[in-house]
């Protein structure tokens, strides 16, 4: 499958418009949260047409407890003696320098890499990213779902440890280039994203440019210990979700595409991430709440925002965030017309 997607690019005339270089980026944390911190980095540094340079692999120390070490693998005795970010910093901003930013749900990425950049009082080098979502749904690639397992099994590519960050680099840096490929062969433009850096940190409150990037929120923070947002972000604008409302979300079952989503108050992952979260999984997010909302996001059902009040007198469902994020994991495609009702 590989050679296929090679030989359509050699045929056609490389994008003029397409970068000169990438870093193919994975990093592990302690969370999702706004606080939680990369515990280990990987990047594969790519050439103009994806051909692997070299790679490079740290441990960090998080300076707190590790996190979910089921998943990642690493307790504090093995990070108690690696270095911290602020010592990796320099190493590290030379395999980004100059490259365009690619990883999978890159919006995530991005953010804890420029947040611990930020407590560095520093910046990443780093002005676009491109996701390994984005980009296949670009290309119509014919994936059952949009997890990293499935796109490396779409290009034959072997994962060995999931969740190590230096595996989890390697798979999309093979997956990566033939999706390059493919493009550049069908002339297709890649979704690159602008990358904001922080510009203030102070001790564990930022104030500034959003980390994310990209898309300027108007929803955000006023508590202490989070993005506190200025006056100057406009409105967020979004592509229309393409798939129809397939009504409200029912208890027990899972998410589908095309579902209204709203958030209300404050969360712990930053909202920008969760709302790209939720477009990137097919999900319709809602700016305001309505009749034929699907459901409402909110960790203070009982606030008495304008939307947690019309979520009771339109009986639409409420969820916390955390069981909003367990539901993300695996969102139900939407139905084709040939599916029937």
């Amino acid at each position: 499958m590989l050679e296929d997607h090679t030989t359509a690019a050699s045929q056609a005339p490389w994008p003029t418009a397409y970068p000169q270089g990438y870093a193919v980026v994975d990093v592990e944390t302690t969370g999702l949260a706004r606080d939680d911190r990369i515990i280990s980095a990987a990047v594969y540094r790519l050439d103009a047409r994806g051909e692997v340079e070299d790679h490079w692999y740290t441990l960090v120390n998080p300076e707190r407890d590790p996190g979910p070490v089921w998943i990642h693998g690493l307790t504090s005795d093995v990070l108690e003696g690696a270095p911290l970010f602020g010592e990796i910093a320099q190493e590290f901003s030379s395999r980004l320098a100059d490259r365009v930013l690619v990883a999978h749900n890159a919006v995530f990425d991005w953010s804890m890499i420029a947040r611990e950049y930020a407590r560095a009082k520093s910046e990443a080098p780093v002005r676009q990213r491109l996701c390994t979502i984005a980009l296949s749904k670009e290309l119509g690639l014919p994936l059952p779902n949009h997890k990293l397992e499935s796109l490396a099994a779409h290009f034959g590519v072997v994962q060995q440890r999931a969740h190590h960050a230096l595996d989890d680099a390697r798979v999309l840096a093979e997956a990566f280039r033939p999706s390059l490929h493919a493009a550049a062969g069908r002339g297709v433009r890649l979704p690159l994203l602008e990358c904001r850096p922080l510009t203030e940190w102070s001790g564990s409150t930022t104030i500034g440019r959003q980390a994310s990037g990209g898309y300027p929120s108007s929803g955000g923070y006023q508590s202490s210990g989070g993005y506190q947002p200025g006056s100057w972000r406009p409105s967020r604008k979004r592509t229309p979700c393409p798939y129809p409302n397939p009504g409200r979300y029912k208890d027990g079952k899972p998410l589908k595409q095309g579902m209204r989503v709203a958030f209300s108050g404050d969360t712990s992952v930053d909202r920008e991430l969760l709302e790209d979260r939720a477009v990137e999984a097919g999900l319709h997010v809602a700016t305001s709440l309505s009749r034929v909302t699907s459901l409402l996001v909110t960790n203070d059902p009982d606030s008495g925002t304008s939307k947690t009040v019309k979520a009771r007198q339109f009986g639409t469902p409420v969820i916390d965030e955390a069981a909003f994020g367990q539901l993300l994991r695996d969102v139900e495609p939407a139905r084709s017309p040939a599916d029937g009702a």
